[in-house]
């Protein structure tokens, strides 16, 4: 909570609305001066021939702890005045205990109100002294007595302080927590634009070839028909559709250079898709683990974006697991159904131990092989993204008796 100052002291942001606990303080202290007054009224010794301005002392004490956060010194100098006004006007020597716990309290928030090091600090100290002045005038018994109040006086100023230290370090604790946050949620949506930016990049390749491809093809069919007057129409028909593939292209390197790394050499290899599964499997067991990869359903020619967005997906569960969760076995599953591809990596975690899931770390690299995306990768938002986009589901979590597994489905049509 941010303060601001006043004159006297600190107040808390938000004005000099008390609190439920300044409301029952204050509460506690009217009715036990009213309890006080009245209930010790007499004319013997050590009883109140008085009670009327002690009473009324006491409301007007109550009054002043519902002020003591926005004017902590101003409400203990307060109170001091009230206890010499109602010294004078009673000419006792009585004094109200009333009037020594509203004491206490007060010292209390004016130690929580400032570091003693600043000068609103020493100007809080000097209240409090003489506070405890004001208290040994009352005395006539013997040192025991004063030094009895100096230890009241002395623990209800070192909690303060203690409580102020206290609001401090949870405050610079949470404001710490805020900017984690806001941190850890900065990084989240840089790996996700980083991850569709890559994505991105992929698709472009796969786009601008087909589109190539189709272009050469039209061409060549237009070759084909020779010169023949009868087939004008058609050779102008080819001739805008070659025409507009070269323009599709042109507007595609341009994108191209856009969705480049800076300082990337501006070539990458075509993108891998589920045919190039068994070499990352390879890749993958040179490192120590089992890998067993089935196939189930039969096979058929994938969308491009999509057969690349499954085999990263397997790509990055492949790494992943063989980075965090030390598995000695992978189950690789590919599942082909009339309307959806399945994939699925399950492995068996750490050989001894809790398993630890493979989604915390690592990326894999844009060339195909196993990539490192260093200290705090966003292995998981990648995949979301990527099966996202085709409009599939992804699962990820532990396995009941030890491993992880993670599970993409890619409708099609």
């Amino acid at each position: 909570m941010r303060h601001r100052t006043s004159r006297w002291g600190v107040m808390p942001r938000g004005g000099w609305r008390p609190s439920r606990l300044d409301l029952l303080l204050a509460l506690a202290v009217m009715v036990a001066g009213q309890v006080e007054s009245f209930g010790r009224q007499g004319i013997e010794p050590g009883q109140i021939r008085h009670p009327v301005p002690l009473a009324a002392g006491a409301v007007v004490a109550g009054v002043l702890l519902l002020l003591r956060r926005r004017f902590p010194m101003s409400t203990l100098i307060g109170l001091l005045v009230v206890g010499i006004g109602v010294r004078e006007v009673t000419d006792a020597g009585y004094y109200a205990a009333w009037h020594f716990y509203s004491t206490l309290i007060l010292v209390h928030t004016v130690a929580s109100a400032a570091e003693l090091r600043s000068r609103r600090g020493l100007a809080g100290l000097g209240c409090v002294l003489l506070s405890y002045a004001f208290l040994q005038t009352f005395q006539h018994n013997d040192v025991a007595e004063v030094l009895i109040s100096a230890v009241f006086v002395g623990v209800a100023y070192t909690s303060g302080i203690l409580l102020r230290r206290q609001i401090d370090r949870t405050l610079r604790l949470a404001r710490q927590a805020a900017r984690l946050e806001a941190g850890r949620e900065e990084r989240a949506r840089q790996a996700v634009a980083g991850e569709r930016a890559r994505i991105a990049r992929e698709l472009h390749d796969i786009v601008s070839h087909n589109v190539c491809l189709m272009t050469l093809h039209t061409g060549g069919v237009r070759m084909m028909l020779g010169d023949d007057p009868g087939h004008e129409r058609e050779r102008a028909l080819l001739t805008g559709v070659e025409r507009a593939g070269r323009e599709a292209i042109e507007e595609l390197r341009l994108m191209l250079g856009m969705l480049r790394a800076p300082g990337g050499t501006g070539a990458e290899p075509y993108p891998a898709g589920l045919d190039r599964l068994d070499a990352l499997v390879a890749q993958v067991e040179e490192a120590g683990p089992a890998v067993r990869t089935r196939v189930e359903g039969e096979a058929r020619p994938l969308p491009p974006g999509l057969d690349l967005s499954a085999y990263r997906v397997i790509q990055e569960a492949l790494t992943n697991a063989l980075k965090h969760a030390r598995a000695t076995r992978i189950d690789v599953t590919v599942t082909h159904s009339p309307a959806a591809v399945t994939v699925e990596i399950t492995d068996s975690g750490p050989p001894s131990g809790p398993p630890s899931g493979p989604l915390s770390g690592a990326r894999s690299g844009p060339d195909g092989g196993l990539g490192d995306g260093g200290e705090g990768g966003h292995g998981l938002i990648g995949m979301r993204e990527r099966v996202a986009m085709h409009g599939g589901e992804l699962s990820a979590g532990p396995v009941p008796g030890g491993g992880y597994r993670v599970r993409a489905r890619f409708p099609l049509g």
